[in-house]
């Protein structure tokens, strides 16, 4: 089976930082955010996968991922040259998928579930189609699915009243008679294909879709606070902490902290879970639980909790603890103290900044 991983979405709620990189590459728990959707299709026995990527993105993805070989997949990548919709990315990529059954994933959903019964079942049984579900309290957000017995029944795309609780997760199955349905739908008022379109003509149309309802945490990344919260999840399933860089006796290490090669923490205080990158150089600073810090970071004199630091970020003399922050690449925080007292910023489109 192939699999499909779906990453040329915008990303315009987690601007400004997807001016710079494409959302599915932001770093959670110091990986980006793809590597642990590949990790989900490995684990479930799909390594051929193509990646379908915006044309301002591909060198990244290219630069990042590149064949894939080096963790045991093989990574093609398909370009779509407008945001059309879901089905569309599918239609275009039917050259890659050739006529086999596939795994269609959006690339910025983290399902934290072994699917590989999911995909079993898929490959054995008489079905056209499978979705992945999960129970919400507000559905009215996701696309929605009714099901009886195991077969869906009805879908609906964001309906203001939701006919079920029963949310679609962004992880599909499909068969080539996908496509017949993609051709037979037309653009939603987004003006795009709409995958849910395309599943809801297979169910009218007499084909059998199943559904599947997943018991283990997912979330999709599209918010800052989304990112936050996996972020946090990620690390509380780290081991206890390993240390490849340099502690002075000054320093205090509380919980699970990971400290790459290279780093030196000189007289601050570590409260995990933590995960520090490669040459980073924390002095007389706190870390404290649910913190990720990139590689090449530089904090000195400040305070930083639950929050995403990015490469090369660097803060400095801050009498305030920053908390449930995302620092991109490359940013400078600082206060120098001096009279008179001001704030200056040089702060990009689309920032948020809360003082």
């Amino acid at each position: 089976m192939k699999g499909l991983v779906l990453c040329a979405g915008k990303g315009t709620r987690l601007r400004p930082l997807t001016y710079t990189t494409a959302k599915h590459l932001i770093p959670i728990a110091n990986r980006p955010v793809i590597l642990y959707t590949l990790e989900f299709m490995k684990n479930a026995g799909v390594t051929d996968v193509a990646i379908v990527v915006s044309p301002e993105n591909e060198v990244l993805f290219r630069e990042t991922l590149q064949d894939g070989s080096h963790f045991g997949m093989h990574i093609e990548y398909i370009v779509q040259p407008q945001p059309k919709g879901i089905a569309h990315a599918v239609y275009i990529s039917r050259e890659f998928l050739d006529d086999e059954p596939f795994l269609l994933v959006l690339g910025d959903n983290l399902v934290f579930e072994d699917i590989a019964g999911v995909v079993k079942s898929f490959e054995s049984e008489k079905v056209d189609g499978y979705i992945l579900l999960a129970r919400v309290k507000d559905p009215r957000a996701y696309g929605v699915a009714v099901v009886e017995n195991q077969k869906v029944v009805h879908v609906e795309e964001k309906p203001k009243e939701p006919k079920s609780d029963l949310a679609i997760v962004g992880v599909y199955l499909f068969r080539p008679i996908i496509f017949h349905a993609i051709e037979n739908i037309k653009p939603s008022w987004r003006g795009e294909l709409e995958i849910t379109d395309a599943i809801g003509y297979l169910v009218e149309k007499g084909y059998s879709v199943k559904a599947h309802t997943i018991q283990g945490w997912w979330k999709d990344t599209g918010k800052p606070e989304d990112l936050l919260e996996a972020n946090r999840r990620i690390l509380d399933t780290i081991e206890d902490g390993q240390c490849a860089g340099k502690i002075d006796e000054t320093t205090t290490i509380q919980g699970r902290v990971c400290v790459a090669k290279g780093s030196i923490i000189v007289g601050s205080l570590i409260r995990g879970p933590v995960v520090i990158g490669e040459d980073c150089k924390i002095v007389n600073s706190y870390v404290g639980p649910y913190t990720s810090i990139g590689n090449r970071v530089v904090l000195e004199n400040c305070e930083v909790e639950n929050s995403i630091l990015m490469d090369e970020s660097k803060i400095s003399n801050l009498s305030s603890r920053i908390d449930s922050s995302l620092i991109g690449k490359g940013v400078r925080i600082s206060q120098n103290g001096r009279l008179p007292k001001a704030m200056k910023f040089v702060v990009g489109d689309l920032s948020s900044l809360e003082l």
